[in-house]
């Protein structure tokens, strides 16, 4: 069944210069990263959530998260949302109507972490983090890891495999499935063709982020990159991408290595959609789909 939100759809044609203003403005290299992050928070406000999205805040490895549900408030199915943000900005209040619109698909709740940002805390304070999370929804809240999957957007995606990279070398745990949107599986790599193309994100802005977010470390490590890792018995993986991302061929290179390390890989790329388009589900048909596809999969993989 195709998920349909309540609300006034607007064509793509409309949103997407609307957007591009938008991202250009907040992520703005000469912009104080305060700002930037106060804009993130509020940028999508004037978009209702969905009807019956019940937030409810609590702790997760340490870290305050949101757990975000659409109708049946009790569930025992679980999704670990690692937002995006360049590892710089975001938090819950920024990704909850995506957490909604994929809650409303999947019927199951949606833990939004709000794990350590850098500069003030650099890698791998965002991966313990996510992975602390993860542990916390096994051992104290009555799931198992076939229940729990793992998602997330740009830096989430990327924080979404080293996560699951980690559970499963260091704890033997292994998540129901992995949702990536635009995964940022190898920061250190700026050498796109397609940054004039990119409605959201542009070079300055990356490169301070993957700076700020490495610190002293190595940018060949996996934990900070995937890409450069080991990907064998990861569990099944939906990857969306849009063609004319910045993230575009580093992303198309990731799904090729899990493919090759026979891991259960569904990709999908968009002619339109732009970087996380997914986030404006309530106001664009496009973005409504993406995010059905996504959370249709990991309904699927959730036992």
């Amino acid at each position: 069944m195709t998920y349909s939100p309540a609300g006034p759809k607007l064509p793509i044609g409309v949103v997407e210069p609307l957007t591009r203003l938008m991202y250009r403005a907040m992520l703005h290299p000469s912009l104080p990263l305060s700002l930037q992050r106060a804009a993130a928070d509020r940028a999508l406000d004037i978009e209702p959530l969905p009807r019956d999205t019940v937030v409810r805040t609590l702790t997760l490895g340490g870290r305050p998260t949101e757990r975000v549900t659409v109708g049946a408030s009790e569930t025992d199915r679980a999704v670990l949302f690692l937002h995006g943000g360049g590892y710089t900005l975001g938090s819950p209040h920024s990704h909850r109507h995506l957490a909604a619109h994929l809650a409303a698909v999947t019927g199951a709740a949606l833990y939004v972490v709000d794990y350590r940002l850098a500069p003030e805390d650099p890698y791998p304070a965002a991966l313990d983090d996510a992975v602390a999370a993860f542990r916390d929804l096994v051992d104290n809240h009555g799931f198992t890891p076939e229940t729990v999957a793992v998602a997330g957007d740009s830096a989430g995606g990327g924080l979404s495999v080293a996560a699951a990279r980690r559970l499963a070398d260091d704890h033997d745990l292994r998540p129901a499935a992995l949702g990536l949107i635009s995964p940022w599986v190898d920061p250190g790599d700026d050498s796109h063709e397609t940054w004039s193309t990119d409605s959201v994100v542009n070079r300055g802005w990356s490169r301070f982020c993957a700076a700020a977010y490495l610190a002293d470390g190595d940018p060949t490590d996996p934990g900070y990159a995937p890409l450069h890792g080991v990907l064998t018995a990861l569990p099944p993986t939906v990857v969306h991408i849009g063609r004319r991302e910045a993230l575009y061929d580093q992303v198309i290179r990731f799904t090729e290595k899990l493919r090759a390390s026979d891991v259960e890989v569904d990709l999908v790329e968009f002619e339109r959609l732009w970087h996380v388009g997914h986030q404006q589900a309530g106001m664009l048909r496009e973005a409504a789909d993406a995010v059905d596809h996504l959370g249709g999969f990991l309904r699927t993989h959730l036992a």
